[in-house]
């Protein structure tokens, strides 16, 4: 047998193989390795493989042993050669004597080397060479030759779910029995291609099964939200009570994953709820947590809590790094509190930390905020002076805080600033730029820009559809709203919660329904969860034209999916059945609504009706 080093990265020439080792009949080519053939017959093969010893005599040492898997491969792509199995069946009590040596030559190859090859073969863009790969998991139990074949066929689910082959994945799935092992395989596959939908309903379907979910299922979930900037808060908390349902150990990682879910949302008060519990049970949180948590709590105004978070840091001997620090920065910043936001880069200075891009722009921030332009541009000068840089961004937060004061005409001249230093606007840039004029209503200079941004080879992403979609929508263009949404799909960009949950409002503001239902089926449809302001959105539309059964419908389907209707549910339904009843409270009739508000502690929400 030939010597070759896994992993098998040789492209694989195509050869028609049979249906007949497949429980499934599939109509394809698969692709095998191509070893040198003999002249008097291609097909001739040795049935024996060649080892190579480089060192002990150890059968588990990978770096000393190799083998050659093409022999194998060729056999299973050759209808002449192979009789029809069922990988469900007991070992055969007869063999051909030729696939009896080929089994018997592979008998002592390790399993890690069979895992590298069923990886190879699924990472490989043609299909036909995951079927292979299926044939190889079915020779192999056919033949008894590695265990456990529940792990083998994860592995193919795995690496299918890497290579973004979900509904290979699935069609694999189907072909067996799924065992926790392969559950979680196939709901890793699902978390990591997005679709949180499929894989929710797969753990509610292993619970139905027998089998309890694990903490690396709800992990793969909450990691892939984060990442992806879908995490919500009230899909969290749905997700811990069902860890809590599961009586699920948390250990260290499922428990940074929580915090920093948390974190990301928004949702500080939680984070720091379970920074607290993990310190309690004696975990060690991430240090990227622990900044998290900062960077949270001062996005919220809450920069004494986020301060001393900051100095615990210091005090269980750790040393805050830039990103510590930038995020202590962030939230003096965001109140305002120029005194601290200085007295934070000077700390930053003395304690050795190297002020980076984001720090300065932070600092040229919080002067753009209080009208002090002139340390800005010191500021500025500054970053020169340290060889660092300035960057689009820095410009971006220039821009950002004219726009929220207001100062919108003063756009042109940090733009034509910006290119007197060099520096290009890049789509960040663009994308403030024209969120500025979708503010004041300046439609004509948001498209204007939005077309000198395509004419600089410069791509939108989907902060700017969605940003130029709900300017038109807020000025009641609502039909060149809808003409943008069509355009951004015609366009290759996939629409994300945010910008459904602007049609849904933009739909429910001109009272057609069947779009509204239409754009809710599309957004599950492409595996997309609704939000809180995705329920806020559909009560505010339905309280706002009289259709409370609806609204009181969409608060009961949140609540039996395991979320609790926020205040701010409540207070826009309340509103929206004031205003258009104008009502006493007498005239409340649902009495169902104050059961729920009294649950929600709302109740204070009930007296703008009075």
């Amino acid at each position: 047998m030939l010597v070759l080093p896994p992993p098998l990265t040789t492209p694989f020439p195509s050869i028609h193989n049979h249906t007949n080792y497949f429980p499934i009949q599939l109509h394809r080519h698969y692709h095998v390795f191509q070893p040198p053939q003999s002249s008097a017959n291609p097909l001739a093969f040795s049935t024996k493989p060649t080892i190579l010893d480089e060192g002990p005599d150890d059968i588990l040492s990978l770096q000393n042993r190799r083998y050659d898997f093409t022999p194998l491969l060729r056999f299973l792509s050759d209808p002449s050669t192979t009789p029809e199995s069922d990988p469900n069946s007991l070992s055969p009590t007869s063999l051909d004597s030729t696939e009896f040596q080929l089994a018997e030559s592979y008998r002592a190859v390790p399993a890690p080397l069979w895992h590298a090859l069923l990886k190879s073969l699924c990472s490989s863009s043609s299909s036909s060479s995951i079927s292979l790969a299926y044939a190889v998991v079915s020779w192999l139990q056919k033949h008894n030759l590695c265990f456990s074949y529940e792990l083998l066929y994860s592995i193919l689910i795995n690496a299918l779910g890497r290579s973004e082959k979900l509904y290979e994945a699935f069609l694999l799935s189907q072909r067996q029995v799924l065992t926790p092992l392969t559950y979680n395989a196939l709901i890793g596959a699902c978390a990591r291609n997005g679709d949180v939908e499929k894989a929710l309903n797969l753990m509610s379907r292993m619970r139905r099964d027998g089998y309890q979910p694990d903490f690396v299922n709800y992990s793969s979930i909450i990691q892939y939200l984060t990442r992806s900037n879908r995490i919500d808060s009230p899909i969290l908390q749905k997700l811990y009570r069902e860890i809590e349902s599961d009586k699920i150990e948390i250990d260290g990682h499922l428990m940074n994953d929580i915090i920093l879910g948390f974190s990301k949302a928004g949702d500080p008060s939680r984070a720091m709820r379970f920074l607290a519990m993990a310190q309690g049970n004696g975990l060690s949180p991430k240090s990227a947590t622990f900044v998290a948590v900062i960077h949270s709590l001062g996005n919220s105004g809450r920069t004494q809590e986020a301060e001393a978070l900051f100095e615990e840091i210091k005090e269980n001997g750790l040393e805050p790094r830039t990103k510590a620090y930038n995020a202590l920065l962030k939230g003096y910043v965001k109140t305002g509190s120029l005194k601290d936001a200085e007295f934070v880069v000077s700390e930053m200075e003395k304690a050795g930390v190297m002020p980076d891009e984001q720090t300065y722009s932070l600092l040229i921030d919080a002067y753009a905020h209080a009208g002090r332009w002139e340390s800005a541009r010191i500021v500025l000068k500054e970053m020169e002076a340290s060889n660092v840089q300035p960057n689009s961004y820095v410009y971006s937060r220039i821009l950002a805080s004219y726009r929220d004061k207001g100062e919108w005409q003063k756009s042109f001249q940090v733009l034509k600033e910006m290119k007197n230093s060099g520096v290009m606007p890049d789509r960040h840039f663009y994308n403030v730029m024209i969120d500025t004029f979708g503010k004041y209503n300046c439609l004509d200079h948001a498209m204007a820009t939005f077309e000198r941004m395509l004419s600089e080879g410069i791509r939108p992403d989907t902060v700017t559809w969605n940003t130029l979609i709900d300017c038109h929508c807020k000025s009641g263009r609502h039909d060149r709203a809808e003409e943008l949404f069509r355009e951004m799909q015609q366009s290759g960009y996939l629409p994300c919660t945010t910008t459904y949950n602007i049609m849904i409002n933009s739909m429910g503001e001109q009272e057609r329904w069947d779009r509204v239902s239409d754009l809710l089926s599309k957004m599950q449809s492409q595996g997309l969860l609704p939000n809180s302001i995705t329920y806020t959105t559909l009560v505010d539309v339905y309280g706002r034209s009289g259709r409370f059964g609806d609204a009181m419908d969409c608060l009961e389907v949140l609540k039996s999916m395991g979320f609790k209707p926020t205040s701010t549910m409540y207070n826009a339904l309340i509103n929206a059945y004031a205003q258009k009843v104008c009502c006493s409270v007498k005239s409340v009739n649902n009495c169902h609504l104050l059961v729920c508000m009294h649950q929600c502690d709302a109740g204070c929400i009930f007296c703008k009706l009075i």
